[in-house]
């Protein structure tokens, strides 16, 4: 059995589908045997996971799965082995850095709180 990392993608459409277009690119594992059966296995995930759905103001809101837009074996799985990268550009290089802070400090005091219940 092989590990592939599936790149998944959907389309996020709010209503009658009037505002800016919105996509979801979810990285998910898969163990299959090879490349075909790992790309036929996402399919089938993106396909199944498909949703419609009242939003809090009673509008339609659908998840449309698109296609799976990328497939990566990997080859080990080891600690700290890169799994994903993309490049992307800001206009506001502070801004991006301020909320990536952000968001690590997020991560820290959430995980700092969940360890310290266990205690």
């Amino acid at each position: 059995m092989n590990w592939y990392l599936a790149k998944i993608v959907y389309r996020i459409i709010c209503g009658a589908g009037e505002h800016t277009a919105q996509f979801d690119e979810q990285l998910r594992l898969i163990a299959a045997e090879d490349e075909l059966h790992a790309f036929n296995k996402a399919q089938l995930l993106g396909d199944r996971e498909q949703e419609t759905f009242l939003n809090t103001k009673q509008t339609l809101v659908q998840w449309k799965f698109i296609n799976v837009s990328e497939l990566h074996k990997l080859d080990t799985l080891i600690d700290g082995a890169e799994l994903y990268s993309k490049i992307k550009e800001e206009e506001d290089a502070d801004s991006f850095i301020h909320v990536t802070n952000l968001k690590a400090a997020h991560l820290l005091s959430e995980n700092a709180e969940q360890f310290l219940q266990t205690l």
